[in-house]
């Protein structure tokens, strides 16, 4: 399945030095050194997901490159983006540099760099964008953080924007969010947390949106988690604006209801919402508005977690069970198709940071032979302890869930079978 040309056939795949040198219908397999038998299988371009957090370097406790590439690497993503909000931050061309070079010695996937846009990610200082789209750097972020000013906002989307790469923003207006816990409804209320409004996220997209007009850089949406927030992308979208937005499993399968019982596992940002927002944003993803699928893949200690629940960091992991979360909300439900969800999970997020001009997000001859195979019948249970990342802060524990990545092969070598 190759959404990217609309190919879906029964067919084989043959790998020879890090690329794909045929796809046919019964080729010979006599001459290879390894072969994996995926009857019944999907057999896809390598997941990508755009929006990862590795904590590499500064939070090692917490994830490293190696242990969540080999996260990746177990559900199927033979690419990921990782975050700036690390410590330092990647605000410099030596430290984008530092993360590839850390994923080329200790990765298990690919490895891209999301810089970050202001200087510490403090927000008051543009980063030296130039320097760091000249290293490597795939997009722009404070991810983890909203850039709070129009005029700061004006300047980065002016500076990333002559770049021809993408801001993608953490929509969350600081003043309307202080000492928020989770979202803002009758179970905060109850619970007497501080409540994160709608509002919050709804607001910096608004803004954001009218910033960019006469600017016309390319503007991403990050885990979008309000129902009002999936109707200002949809309007921008239809007025030819460049704006993309993603959503991630949580907000599309779990309301505050996680939270009951002060449970940490459901303390996300943004947070998790209520059915009618879970609603809209998979209308949002059925009819064209989101265009990628991202996890925010945000790994904290379990002793971390086990904070009171106002002092718990906020995010939840989600690379090793990313793909039957999404076929559970998208494709069971009816949203979309299987091929859909593939696309954006690889052709959508491979245009979003520029990698398809390497060829990833494809499934071509000649290509780069990152493919991964799934098994959309495989049932299993969602077990914490037996994830391979550092971290097992997952609220889906225990959830029987159908779909695996049963093969993943990077650049033409296996870096995971089940």
């Amino acid at each position: 399945m190759d959404p990217a040309s609309g190919h879906d056939a029964v067919a084989d795949v043959a790998i020879l030095d890090g690329r794909i040198a045929a796809i046919g219908p019964s080729l010979p397999t006599s001459p290879a050194q390894r072969v994996i038998n995926a009857q019944g299988c999907f057999v896809t371009p390598g997941l990508i997901d755009p929006h990862v957090h590795l904590r590499e370097p500064g939070h090692e406790h917490k994830e490293t490159i190696a242990t969540g590439t080999a996260a990746a690497a177990r559900g199927g993503f033979t690419t990921v983006c990782c975050m700036p909000n690390t410590s330092p931050a990647l605000d410099t061309p030596e430290l984008v540099r530092y993360i590839y070079d850390r994923a080329g010695h200790t990765g298990r996937c690919r490895v891209f760099p999301v810089a970050a846009a202001t200087k510490g990610r403090h927000g008051d200082e543009p980063a030296e964008i130039s320097l760091l789209n000249a290293a490597g750097a795939v997009a722009f972020s404070d991810d983890g953080d909203c850039i709070p000013t129009p005029g700061m906002m004006q300047r980065v989307l002016s500076l990333v924007a002559r770049t021809g790469k993408a801001f993608m923003q953490h929509c969350q207006e600081p003043t309307l969010t202080r000492g928020s816990a989770m979202h803002a409804g009758e179970i905060s209320v109850r619970l007497g947390l501080t409540g994160w409004p709608r509002l919050a996220e709804e607001l910096i997209i608004e803004r954001d949106v009218m910033i960019n007009r006469a600017i016309g850089c390319r503007y991403h949406v990050q885990h979008l988690s309000s129902a009002g927030s999936v109707e200002i992308v949809r309007r921008a979208r239809a007025a030819k604006q460049p704006v993309t937005a993603e959503a991630s499993p949580h907000h599309l399968l779990l309301t505050h209801e996680a939270c009951e019982g002060y449970n940490t596992l459901g303390k996300v940002n943004p947070p998790v919402r209520e059915q009618t927002d879970i609603d809209a944003i998979r209308a949002g993803v059925a009819d064209g508005t989101i265009t990628v699928l991202a996890t925010d893949h945000a790994p904290h200690s379990a002793d971390e977690k086990a904070l009171p629940f106002e002092e718990a960091p906020m995010g939840m992991v989600g690379l090793e069970t990313a793909l039957p979360l999404y076929r559970e909300a998208l494709v069971d439900s009816g949203a979309i198709s299987w091929m859909r969800l593939i696309e954006l999970m690889t052709v959508e997020p491979a245009r979003l940071c520029g990698l398809d001009a390497m060829g990833l997000g494809r499934l071509e001859v000649g290509g780069p032979a990152d493919v991964t195979v799934i098994d959309p019948g495989a049932e299993w249970t969602i077990e914490p302890a037996s994830l391979v990342g550092r971290s097992k802060n997952t609220p889906f524990g225990g959830r029987r869930v159908r779909g695996a990545a049963v093969a993943t092969i990077v650049r033409g070598e296996v870096a995971n079978q089940r």
